[in-house]
């Protein structure tokens, strides 16, 4: 019977096929607690016992050291106006060893965790995304990472000195006009060839764009496809896609040109090359990984991804909530903070609680990268749902900030990270693919128990492998529709809960409950969508969006146990849980709408409305946006726990350092304020602002001199810090390019 099953799935294409590319990319990395939510069954004591990492004590030190005092140089508005990190910049970075962090202390490096560098990017970013560049690059996918992976012994010897010390300063050459998130499909040509003093050298012709960090680099890792015609390297005449280190300077390499990123213009533009000629030696990893360069940069993604861009968006959503939070108790409208107000406090309560979520999600996924485990699939999802929030995040913030977000100049604190946010979006991996063909597509295959070797089995006629590995799936398919309807029944009263915080034990349940679903439709999907799956995005998207946002509610929960449970977080907990649950319940229901054939008009007719009744969450609610806004409203241990290594300058007259100088001295005399205020409920005090009746209380004796004093500064701290920047009319026009000067550039 299976054998002849098997052959009908081999005729009609039911399970999706595999490319050799795919193939690769399925084989890279691993699978981690992704594999718990297809399963159906997440063993939540396996996952809690899953390591939740700290930085250790030299690189916490270099947080707080070398770290603090590079923000603390920089100034990011000079950096942005100029588009130039200074020299001296680039001088104390290399001598701090910023360029080194990836590096193994052997060759001169920090060699610090997976999980400190992300910190330090996250640090870094907010404060200036042309600086974050020069740190990003050189400690992530590229030259020193593949180097300590994949290099020879004399290329390590060579490079990783040289880089550490910032002699090199490196760029990844990958994307092309028609190669970006396909990145399989790159038509960089690479051509072996023996010259006139019997060397083998390789001839390339290239056309990259958007390669951060391509103008100014001097070390180039180019992606490309090898061709050698006479099997001079011995691995056949199309070896593939490899990755050859190139100089600058190297006779035929074009760079210096730039794009111009959208809101801060980082270091990035095109890569040319003509009949560039360079040793086979190279060839990253030596000749013997001439076509290796495919698994290198799977192997590399599959953690990689882990790593930047879920750090820069974790960073820009940390700090931007506390700053709106800050900025929410020193604006006044209507004679209360703009905080106090429902409308305002609701987009700041989200805003608080996507930063407690995704900095553990960050947290998290970083030490399982630690710990030796690159999981492709949760770092995809890290990638595409952080950099996403982080958009949405600085939208909000936008809209509490109001015309101090959007007046340019010094004092914007939040405009060039609104305007930059779209940058992240489409880097590594649109998030358009990223969510539609990557997570699930990927998972789907990988994470489920069963699918790959089901797989295999049909690509490899084994038709006793196929026969094992169909009774086993077709086992986990009724399990999990037993577990289904149970759970549905009973509201997932029966999930199996390790000893965790009792408040949150209904999360837990909950998310069984969500896994079990997930992990049958996933069946549904392969059986009844299978090789169509790839043509499906809509639908693969609504998928991917499910497991999302389990992992995302999960490592919420992850991150309250690791710190000890602390009772003040609840409300973030219970905010970001009631999110994640709402966000996968809105997944099923599109799942639901969207299925294909007589099973879709089933779900339709019969089983939505039924989902819809019975449904996991709601979103949060007023009440709960209200407490969850007042976390970065005020000053206590809390938030100091909370905004841990966000940098907050402590010069009042920079735009973050101005305003957080006036959030401590509003926060300071706020009891000053409500005596003021009740003498003029009293009638014994006009009515007015409180705190521009400083003088008045004093006169009354509501308040001592030294507190009329404070009241005062606080007052000017307070109007000071919501003021927007002025520019004479030569300043402003100075900043602008002259339409001869504009005209110039054009025809040059």
């Amino acid at each position: 019977m299976f054998t002849a099953l098997m052959h009908w799935m081999q005729a009609n294409d039911v399970l999706p096929r595999i490319s050799d590319t795919e193939r690769q990319a399925l084989e890279a990395g691993n699978v981690w607690v992704d594999g718990q939510f297809f399963s159906g069954k997440p063993d939540f004591a396996a996952m809690l016992d899953a390591r939740y990492g700290r930085l250790s004590a030299e690189e916490q030190a270099f947080m707080d050291g070398p770290v603090e005092e590079l923000l603390s140089r920089a100034d990011c508005n000079e950096i942005a106006l100029t588009r130039r990190v200074p020299d001296h910049i680039i001088e104390f970075m290399a001598e701090a060893g910023f360029f080194g962090l990836i590096i193994p202390r052997a060759y001169g490096g920090k060699e610090f965790s997976t999980l400190a560098r992300s910190a330090i990017m996250a640090k870094v970013t907010p404060h200036s995304g042309i600086l974050s560049a020069y740190v990003v690059i050189p400690n992530t996918l590229g030259a020193a990472e593949l180097l300590v992976e994949y290099g020879t012994e004399a290329q390590q010897d060579h490079y990783l000195p040289r880089l550490a010390r910032g002699e090199y300063l490196p760029c990844f050459g990958l994307t092309e006009p028609t190669a970006g998130s396909d990145a399989a499909s790159l038509t960089a040509d690479a051509e072996a060839f023996r010259d006139a003093d019997d060397e083998i050298r390789l001839r390339l012709n290239f056309r990259k764009r958007y390669i951060t960090l391509g103008p100014v680099a001097n070390l180039i890792s180019l992606a490309c496809r090898l061709r050698d015609p006479d099997n001079l390297l011995g691995q056949g005449e199309a070896p593939g896609i490899t990755v050859v280190l190139i100089h600058g300077g190297t006779p035929g390499l074009i760079q210096g040109d730039r794009h111009e990123p959208i809101g801060e213009a980082f270091p990035n533009g095109p890569l040319m090359g003509e009949d560039v000629v360079v040793s086979a030696d190279n060839i990253l990893g030596g000749r013997d990984q001439a076509g290796g360069g495919w698994r290198m940069l799977m192997e590399s993604l599959a953690g990689g991804r882990m790593v930047s861009l879920p750090a820069t968006a974790v960073g820009g959503i940390r700090t931007v909530a506390a700053a709106t939070g800050a900025y929410s108790m020193v604006r006044q409208q209507f004679g209360l903070p703009i905080g106090r107000m429902e409308g305002v406090a609701t987009p700041i309560g989200r805003l608080n609680a996507l930063a407690y979520m995704t900095e553990g999600a960050r947290v998290f996924g970083c030490t399982a990268v630690d710990d030796g485990i690159n999981p492709p699939v949760v770092s995809g999802v890290m990638k595409a749902y952080t950099t996403e929030l982080a958009r949405q995040s600085a939208t909000d913030a936008m809209d509490v900030f109001s015309g101090a977000g959007v007046m340019q100049g010094p004092n914007n604190i939040i405009g060039r990270g609104y305007c930059s946010a779209p940058v992240a979006i489409t880097v590594e991996g649109a998030n358009i693919m990223t969510r539609t063909l990557m997570v699930f597509g990927q998972g789907a295959i990988r994470c489920h128990p069963h699918a790959l070797d089901v797989v295999h089995a049909v690509e490899n006629d084994d038709a006793r492998a196929f026969s094992k590995g169909m009774r086993g799936w077709i086992g986990h398919f009724l399990a999990n529709l037993g577990r289904t309807v149970g759970h549905g029944l009973t509201r997932g009263a029966f999930v199996r809960v390790p000893d965790v915080d009792a408040a949150t034990k209904r999360y837990y349940r909950k998310l069984g409950w969500a896994a079990s679903r997930f992990a049958l439709f996933t069946d549904l999907a392969l059986f009844f969508v299978g090789g169509r799956l790839k043509m499906r995005g809509n639908l693969t998207g609504r998928y991917a969006d499910a497991l999302a946002w389990m992992l995302m509610g999960f490592s919420t929960l992850r991150r309250f146990e690791a710190e000890g449970r602390p009772r003040e977080d609840r409300v973030l907990v219970d905010y970001a849980l009631r999110l994640s649950l709402a966000k996968v319940q809105e997944a099923f229901e599109g799942i639901y709408e969207n299925f294909d054939g007589p099973l879709g008009k089933l779900l339709r007719g019969v089983f939505l409305p039924i989902l819809r009744v019975n449904r996991l969450a709601r979103l949060p609610d007023d009440r709960m946006a209200m407490a969850a806004a007042a976390v970065s409203q005020r000053i206590d241990a809390q938030s100091a726990r909370l905004n841990a290594d966000i940098f907050m300058p402590e010069n009042p007259d920079s735009g973050v350092g101005r305003l957080f100088d006036a959030f401590h001295r509003v926060a300071d005399t706020a009891p000053i304020v409500e005596r003021i205020k009740a003498e003029q409920k009293a009638g014994e005090l006009p009515a007015g602002e409180p705190d521009a009746l400083a003088q008045a209380a004093r006169e009354a004796g509501v308040i001592e001199a030294d507190e009329a004093e404070r009241l005062s500064a606080a007052r000017g701290a307070r109007l000071a810090a919501i003021e927007v920047d002025v520019f004479s009319e030569s300043d402003f026009f100075a900043r602008a390019v002259a339409p001869s000067e504009a005209s110039r550039r054009d025809a040059a």
